[in-house]
């Protein structure tokens, strides 16, 4: 750990000062906080924090270690991190590195020793807030007037920043074996998975269910999906506000006229919502943790599930002849599924791929892989 001190400022003017870690760079950001008791390698690895620093509720991290197969993509993607204590060791028989040096490696800013649940209990109270976290010694009236100059994620297209380049075949990672389903493997279909920033657990599961899986990136037109023949396609998770996407909401309205399966998650979901004529706004705090209730309104049956995001989709938006609401968060009440009458497209504002998070909503793959095989 770099002895030299660090300092979160928020927008509100509150200072924060602590020990810095990972890269000495300063960093502006929107500031959430993520109650998940582990995973904190999956979190920071997730493309849908771009943009974003995050508040470890949970005190001690670091102490497990950075491992060479729970990357959900190929590199932090976290613009800060902020912990109550950052663990001098790793102690872990995966681990290959230790969080401080990835952070560092990669450019990623980190803060410890400061008051974890302050900052929870002001984010909760007051909302996501801009924030920088800085080792400069300029007046904290300098630093935060970059801190109030900052546009922050709201209408800004944040997903061209984290989606691939070009067309590529997903062969698979040495985390596949991770990857338990009670499915058993299907006759091989092709899902065209359309990366909005996609987890790379996403990309595991489909594979452990035996799809083919052609990822394109999230500009990629409607005609361009359709000319690779797909059996279904996959909406995939990402960062940031989906009125920013107006050429994603577009090609997803496209798609839903040709009556392929199609499966929304996060991201995915919002962009559904809109293409059907629905409105997205933002959470006070959003919903990021690996414990949040949520129940299947058909069934009554709750998931324990993981999430991340700051955006929903408004309910009283929806055209309810059109689109049925499947599940709603036990928190809020929130929207966290859709059904389109009479066609297999289906979305999931929660992440049942998980990582981290408890596998209770592994099952949610199933419909989409059903529809594919012309089972549902």
């Amino acid at each position: 750990m770099k002895s030299n001190g660090a300092k979160l400022i928020l927008e509100d003017g509150s200072v924060y000062v602590g020990k810095a870690f990972g890269a000495d760079k300063e960093s502006v950001f929107e500031l959430v906080f993520n109650t998940s008791m582990s995973g904190y390698q999956e979190i920071i690895s997730d493309p849908s924090y771009h943009g974003q620093g995050i508040v470890f509720t949970t005190p001690h991290i670091g102490n497990v270690g950075i491992n060479q197969e729970d990357h959900e993509s190929e590199a932090p993607r976290v613009s800060a991190v902020v912990v109550r204590a950052l663990s001098p060791i790793a102690s872990n028989w995966r681990s290959r590195q230790e969080l401080d040096e990835w952070c560092a490696f990669y450019g990623i800013p980190g803060i410890s020793a400061v008051d974890t649940r302050a900052l929870t209990r002001k984010l909760r109270d007051h909302g996501s807030l801009k924030a920088m976290l800085t080792t400069s010694p300029e007046p904290v009236e300098v630093l935060l007037a970059r801190v109030h100059t900052w546009q922050g994620l709201d209408g800004i297209d944040s997903v061209a920043e984290v989606t691939t380049r070009e067309i590529y075949e997903w062969q698979g990672d040495s985390a596949d074996h991770w990857i338990q389903t009670n499915s058993g493997k299907m006759a091989q279909k092709r899902v065209v998975l359309v990366d909005f920033g996609a987890k790379r657990n996403i990309l595991r599961h489909l594979r452990a269910r035996g799809c083919k899986v052609t990822v394109v990136p999230a500009n990629a037109s409607s005609s361009t999906i359709l000319n690779l023949e797909p059996d279904g396609v996959m909406l995939s998770n990402g960062p940031g506000d989906p009125a920013g996407l107006p050429y994603a909401s577009q090609m997803v309205q496209e798609l839903l006229t040709r009556g392929l399966p199609i499966f929304g998650i996060c991201l995915g979901h919002q962009l559904i919502g809109l293409a059907l004529g629905g409105k997205t706004c933002r959470l006070k705090f959003g919903h990021h943790g690996g414990n949040h209730p949520v129940q299947d309104q058909r069934s009554g049956k709750v998931f324990i599930t993981s999430q991340n995001h700051n955006y929903t989709v408004q309910a009283e938006s929806l055209d309810l002849t059109k689109v049925e609401i499947t599940h709603r968060s036990l928190n809020d009440d929130s929207v966290e599924g859709l059904l389109v009458k009479g066609a297999p497209v289906y979305s999931i504002q929660f992440h049942p791929e998980a990582a981290p998070g408890p596998h209770d909503a592994h099952e949610i793959f199933e419909p989409f892989i059903k529809a594919m095989e012309g089972k549902q």
